[in-house]
């Protein structure tokens, strides 16, 4: 008689792991997972171009360079990380890749002015994302704890 109840105990206790649990545990994943995703097309947010004029033993060429914002200060200024860069005039410097940016990083400092980048145009797609995942953080934690 044990054994049956043992039996008819382990089956209703899989039937809740299977049907309950485990479904749950699955979509708490696929909710974190789609999180991080969105986060990541969020970050393309805050990217711009800035364009300066480098002068050097009497030859100049535009400088075109790819940042992304990291900070912003209160006097105007952003702080910036270095994407990509190429100067207008290939012939007036040969580096490139990372020298390119360590170059440039040395140049321009970690500090440019807010005002002078031109940002990627950003359209109502984000704001709709940003609304998403705030909505994802609701279903995710419905009863936030009172401190």
């Amino acid at each position: 008689m044990a054994l049956f109840f043992a039996f008819i105990l382990a089956g209703f206790l899989g039937y809740i792991y299977g049907h309950r649990i485990r479904p749950n545990q699955k979509l708490q994943r696929t909710l974190k997972e789609l999180q991080e995703k969105c986060r990541a097309v969020l970050e393309d947010e805050k990217k711009g171009v800035y364009k300066t004029i480098v002068t050097d033993h009497q030859k100049s060429s535009e400088l075109v360079v790819e940042v992304k914002e990291l900070a912003v200060t209160q006097g105007g200024q952003v702080k910036v990380q270095y994407l990509s860069a190429f100067y207008k005039n290939p012939e007036f410097r040969t580096r490139k890749g990372p020298e390119l940016l360590q170059e440039v990083h040395g140049l321009l400092g970690e500090y440019l002015p807010k005002n002078e980048i031109e940002w990627f145009e950003v359209n109502g797609r984000h704001q709709n994302i940003k609304e998403f995942v705030t909505e994802l953080e609701s279903i995710q934690n419905p009863h936030p704890a009172n401190r």
